[in-house]
């Protein structure tokens, strides 16, 4: 499974009976799946089941889903007549007649354009029959969603593999520069010491014991080891795909943990740099992660 975006956008429609359902999904990225859906009016018994379906297809994200339809509704118009209602009408326009002495020639027409006379009903869908058409509509939808997602999703894929690799030839780089570092402080020490003993022989022991610890607060091969596990665990996640986002975020905040270690150890002013690049390649890094499920 490849690596995914959460930002897409998808539309499914399906026909049936001279009614269109028409689904149209928008996602962004999010840290939790955030599913909002706008639905027509009687639609309300299939949110559940629009709910798991969409959660088949994204696991983050914040994803607007809006569901339409339009056509033909005329099965579910009802017309019928309140004959009661008729009855009465037709009485008091009787009893005004006789009272002032008019004709009483009382039209169909006439008397059902009275309100309430002639009822019209709007029935509701039936949703389990319309359901197998809306599912069409939504998986359509989905699944068009899932491949702009993918598509994007391959683009930072490729775009991280690359700011990797760059960032793994950097960590070699100052790790292959350690040993003339630290060469170099020990020469730094010796002539320190002589300077301050005023040429006075210094004891064999004492001087290793001090190149020694300068060494140890030099070495950052543990850092180094971390930091190359890390890239092989990220290049590894990246290549199996799914939903891998917040593990590629974790071991952002791992790599950045290390290479501040390396930073604090090693005063020096071209590993310096080198820390100070790692850690903008980084900030990108973690720009393109937030947007991968």
């Amino acid at each position: 499974m490849a690596v995914r975006s959460m930002t897409g956008f998808g539309r499914g429609e399906s026909e049936h009976g001279g009614r269109i359902w028409t689904v149209e999904i928008r996602c962004v990225n999010n840290r939790f799946l955030d599913l909002k859906t706008k639905l027509p009016r009687g639609y309300a018994g299939i949110e559940e089941r629009i709910r798991k379906k969409v959660s088949e297809y994204h696991q983050r994200g914040r994803v607007d889903l809006v569901l339409s339809v339009s056509g033909d509704f005329s099965d579910l118009q009802h017309v019928s007549a309140n004959l009661e209602i008729a009855r009465n009408y037709h009485q008091v326009l009787v009893q005004l007649a006789d009272e002032f002495g008019l004709d009483s020639d009382i039209t169909l027409v006439q008397l059902s354009s009275y309100p309430d006379v002639i009822v019209r009903e709007q029935k509701e869908e039936d949703l389990e029959t319309i359901w197998p058409y809306i599912e069409q509509a939504l998986v359509d939808g989905l699944e068009n969603c899932t491949l702009m997602r993918s598509q994007e999703g391959q683009a930072l894929a490729a775009d991280l593999q690359g700011r990797l690799t760059n960032f793994g030839v950097t960590i070699s780089t100052i790790d292959q520069s350690v040993p003339q570092l630290v060469q170099q402080r020990e020469n730094n020490l010796k002539e320190r010491l002589e300077k301050l003993l005023d040429n006075t022989e210094m004891e064999p022991m004492r001087l290793a014991q001090e190149v020694a610890m300068l060494a140890d607060k030099t070495d950052v091969t543990e850092e180094i080891v971390r930091l190359r596990s890390h890239i092989q665990q990220f290049s590894a996640f990246i290549g199996d795909g799914g939903a891998v986002g917040r593990k590629l975020d974790f071991l952002i905040q791992e790599f950045l943990r290390e290479v501040n270690t390396i930073a604090s150890k090693i005063n020096d002013a071209a590993v310096a740099h080198h820390t100070v690049d790692l850690k903008s390649e980084l900030e990108k890094m973690r720009e393109q992660v937030q947007n991968i499920e």
